[in-house]
């Protein structure tokens, strides 16, 4: 090789580092249009008054209503759907029967179907003129516009989560330390919490993350099925929403800055699980 002839692998390298710094520019670009910068608006405007404002506007009976509101939902739903999660993962993982690839569409089915038509089909399940209005009416069980149909609202839209976090991955495990364990004695309640429970707990986590978050800020279906009374049956979502279409700007920019801040910590955890599994 002559000389002055510079070897073609360090042009090659030039290029490709000039388009990883223009994706890079890029990306960076398009997270502070879409997200880094909607996300300092928000704390800003909700500053905006001082701290005594915020206080004021997160304190505020109706604020604290939707914020113990969002939590009980929170406190019903994820736990239900993390069980059925873990037992639908484990069956279609673990055992071959006829109707499984049905069952996995049905798991599937919540994120094909719009928020808002899921609420509108729980009103006319169990509304005063749905197929169970008359029955719940006479028996004077309320599931509409009351906190049994925001859980059941919020659990529909959040079914698949856990589930479908979890199927692939107990599917890659396989069934060889649960066959050496029921093998040698163990029975299956004791397998799944000695052999099967630690080989997916991260997954289970990072699943229980992500449904977590989506029922704090779920808005579809729980503004269908709520009613979105004042101090009884409005979520933080539809709280905030409130505030903003009254003109009361600040007030709802705090109590959106609380959601916000639910989300960061919610990521910093899902960050977390996915350094502990390289599997995620």
């Amino acid at each position: 090789m002559p000389i002055n002839q510079k070897p073609v692998y360090s042009k090659r390298k030039k290029k490709k580092t000039w388009v990883k710094w223009v994706l890079l520019s890029i990306a960076l670009l398009f997270l502070s249009l879409v997200l880094i910068l909607p996300l300092t608006a928000i704390f800003v405007r909700a500053f905006a008054g001082g701290w005594s404002v915020y206080l004021q506007s997160i304190t505020d009976p109706a604020a604290l209503s939707a914020i113990k509101l969002t939590l009980l939902t929170v406190a019903i739903v994820v736990p239900l759907n993390t069980i059925f999660g873990v037992t639908a993962a484990w069956a279609l993982s673990k055992f071959q029967f006829k109707g499984r690839s049905f069952l996995i569409t049905l798991i599937d089915l919540p994120f094909a179907v719009s928020p808002v038509i899921a609420g509108l089909v729980f009103v006319l399940l169990f509304g005063v003129h749905g197929l169970l209005g008359e029955w719940l009416l006479a028996n004077n069980i309320q599931i509409i516009f009351a906190v049994p149909g925001i859980v059941l609202a919020s659990m529909f839209v959040t079914v698949p989560f856990v589930a479908r976090q979890l199927i692939p991955l107990m599917q890659a495990q396989g069934t060889a330390e649960e066959e050496a364990s029921l093998s040698l004695g163990a029975n299956g309640w004791r397998t799944f919490w000695h052999v099967t429970l630690p080989n997916i707990k991260w997954g289970l986590l990072y699943g229980v993350i992500l449904c977590n978050a989506r029922v704090i800020g779920e808005f579809g279906a729980v503004s269908v099925v709520s009613g979105k009374i004042r101090g009884l049956t409005n979520t933080m979502p539809l709280h905030v929403e409130i505030l903003y279409n009254e003109y009361m700007f600040t007030a709802a920019f705090a109590v959106a800055s609380l959601m916000s801040i639910l989300a960061i910590i919610t990521l910093v955890i899902k960050n977390i699980v996915e350094k502990k599994s390289p599997q995620l």
